[in-house]
C-alpha cells in the first residue's frame, strides 16, 4: 500500500512539474521580451537610413578647374553636371556648386534673398535657420532647413531630409556646398569633416 501511495504521489509531483513547465512556456510566449533584447531591437529599428558609420573613410576630390578641394565619403557615387558635382549614397547627397560672378554672402543676404529663392524651388521646404560658422576656409554662412528628397528612381519614394547649405567665399569668388540626409540621421561628425575639408586652391 505504501508503495502504491508513493507511486501516486510521484505521479502527482510529475504532473505538477509538467503542468508548471507548460504554464511557464505559455507565459514566455505571451510576455514581452527581456529588456535588453527589447532595447536592442528598438535601437535597431529607430536608426535612420542616412546614418554615416563612425569608421567611414574619406577621400579627396579636386575640382576640374583646380579651384578647390574637399573630402567626401569613400564609395559614394559621383555625378558631374557642368561645374557642379554631386556625391551620393542612397538618400545622402553632397552637392558642390561654384558661384558665377561676384559672391560675398552675408546673413542678411541669405535671409532676404537666398532663403525665399530656395523655398520657391524646394518641395516640402520648411523655415530656414541662418547662421555663421567657422571652418578651415574661414567664416561660412550656413542655411539649415528641411525638405522632401527627389523621388527614388526605382521606388518613386521621397523622404524627409535635413539640409545644410554652406556658402564659401574668397575674394569675390564663391562655392556652395549643400549636404542632405534623411531627417534625424547621425551626420554631425561626417558633415563637419566634409565642410572643414573644403580648401581654396587658387
Amino acid at each position: 500500500m505504501k508503495n502504491v501511495l508513493a507511486a501516486m504521489a510521484g505521479g502527482v509531483v510529475l504532473i505538477g512539474v509538467v503542468a508548471g513547465c507548460g504554464a511557464s512556456g505559455h507565459a514566455g510566449r505571451s510576455s514581452a521580451p527581456p529588456p535588453s533584447a527589447g532595447a536592442a531591437q528598438s535601437v535597431t529599428e529607430s536608426n535612420p537610413p542616412g546614418d554615416i558609420p563612425d569608421n567611414q573613410a574619406f577621400v579627396s576630390y579636386t575640382a576640374a578647374d583646380g579651384s578647390y578641394t574637399l573630402k567626401y565619403p569613400e564609395g559614394w557615387a559621383r555625378t558631374d553636371s557642368g561645374s557642379t558635382v554631386t556625391f551620393s549614397d542612397k538618400y545622402n547627397t553632397i552637392t558642390v556648386a561654384p558661384h558665377d560672378g561676384f559672391y560675398q554672402p552675408t546673413e542678411t543676404y541669405a535671409r532676404t534673398i537666398e532663403v525665399p529663392g530656395i523655398a520657391a524651388h524646394t518641395p516640402g521646404f520648411t523655415t530656414a535657420d541662418v547662421s555663421t560658422v567657422q571652418r578651415s576656409a574661414g567664416p561660412v554662412i550656413v542655411i539649415r532647413y528641411q525638405a522632401d528628397s527627389a523621388p527614388n528612381p526605382v521606388t518613386g519614394k521621397s523622404v524627409r531630409q535635413d539640409v545644410a547649405r554652406y556658402e564659401y567665399a574668397r575674394g569675390g569668388r564663391g562655392a556652395v556646398v549643400t549636404l542632405a540626409a534623411p531627417k534625424g540621421s547621425d551626420t554631425a561628425d561626417p558633415w563637419r569633416t566634409i565642410t572643414d575639408s573644403f580648401t581654396w586652391l587658387r
